[in-house]
């Protein structure tokens, strides 16, 4: 199985388990420790767990097992590393507090992430600042 493919197997199944936000970013041309990282977060450290279970569960069906595993018995960040693949399972705390995608996204995606962004920033009117204040 190649690293994409990999990571897209990952990717499906932590949405079956309903993680939120998840991102595959190729890190290729920025290191060597991995090929692609994927990065999810769960509610709860519970489902952060039961989403790490499901990633494990669904790559061992393939005939593939992770050379290492960290985080499980906290269940506030797993890292589940599969040498091409490096998974992250966060609670959403800790993932905006170490905001890896920030860190690892290429600039140009960056750049784009944050003008897509300031579009969907949009200022709140007199009427919706009314009706929040319950006038």
């Amino acid at each position: 199985m190649t690293p994409l493919q990999l990571s897209r197997l990952v990717a499906d199944a932590a949405a079956e388990k309903k993680a939120r936000d998840i991102e595959r970013i190729d890190i290729r041309e920025r290191t060597t420790m991995a090929d692609y990282f994927v990065i999810c977060e769960g509610d709860t450290d519970r489902q952060v767990r039961a989403i790490s279970d499901a990633i494990t569960a669904a790559a061992e069906a393939k005939g593939i097992r992770p050379f290492h595993v960290a985080g499980y018995a906290d269940g506030s960040w797993v890292v589940l590393d599969y040498s091409s693949v490096i998974v992250h399972v966060f609670l959403p705390g800790e993932r905006a507090y170490y905001d890896l995608e920030t860190l690892w996204r290429s600039p140009a995606m960056r750049e784009v992430r944050s003008r897509r962004s300031a579009k969907e920033r949009v200022p709140a009117t007199t009427s919706s600042r009314r009706r929040a204040a319950g006038r």
